[in-house]
Formats: C-alpha cells, sequence, structure tokens
C-alpha cells in the first residue's frame, strides 16, 4: 500500500467521535506521566532488570550478576526503577530484595512481551 492509502482524503470532521474522545482524553498531566512511564521501561538494561524480576525477587548481587554488570550499575537502574515505583525493596538483614512493584507492572511488561512474541510469529 502507498503512504497516500493511509491518509484521509476529505474534510468532514466527525463532531460525535470527537467530542467523546475529548470528553474520555486523560488531563495532560496523567498522560505525560504515562509517556514517563513508557520511557523509564523502555530502556534494554532495565527491561532486562524488569523481566529477571518478574521471575524471581533479587538481591542487587544477583541481579548484577545475571545482567553481567556492576552492582554499582546496578544500584543505579534499580533507583531509577524504585523512585518510579515500578519496583519496590525489602531488606533482610543486611541485604536488599528487588520485586516488580504490583501486579500493574507485572501485567504491563507480560503484555508487551506477549505482543512482540505475536508479531514475531506472524
Amino acid at each position: 500500500m502507498s503512504r497516500n492509502e493511509f491518509s484521509c482524503d476529505c474534510n468532514v470532521i466527525h463532531q460525535n467521535a470527537v467530542d467523546e474522545v475529548l470528553q474520555s482524553m486523560p488531563s495532560r498531566k496523567t498522560l505525560d506521566r504515562l509517556a514517563e512511564l513508557y520511557k523509564l521501561i523502555g530502556d534494554t538494561t532495565r527491561c532486562r532488570i524488569l523481566f529477571a524480576l518478574n521471575q524471581k525477587e533479587m538481591c542487587v548481587c544477583d541481579l548484577a550478576n545475571v545482567l553481567n554488570m556492576t552492582k554499582s550499575s546496578t544500584s543505579h537502574q534499580l533507583a531509577v526503577l524504585r523512585n518510579s515505583e515500578v519496583v519496590r525493596c525489602r531488606k533482610s538483614g543486611k541485604e536488599v530484595y528487588y520485586t516488580l512493584d504490583d501486579d500493574h507492572i507485572v501485567k504491563l511488561f507480560e503484555i508487551g512481551l506477549e505482543h512482540i512474541n505475536h508479531k514475531d510469529k506472524k
């Protein structure tokens, strides 16, 4: 298909559709926060961290080993994810264990993977 086949070649405004969408449109602040969330998890290293934590709760040392990164670099990425409430941690003695923050993050990550795997099969 040519590029023009995906363009609307009319000047008609479907006001009912426009009004309906405008009424349900989230606030700019909400959409900005959503975009920030996607940017945050749009980093390959952070995706690898999310994948690992989706499998199992892990400490920084274990994650650094899985990712073949330094503990310092891994801790930095975890801090970014923690500050954005994508992961959470719990302390057990001297160790700090990380996991995905809640079911919403789990679903968001799993649905993304499912979509990629589905597209790869086509």
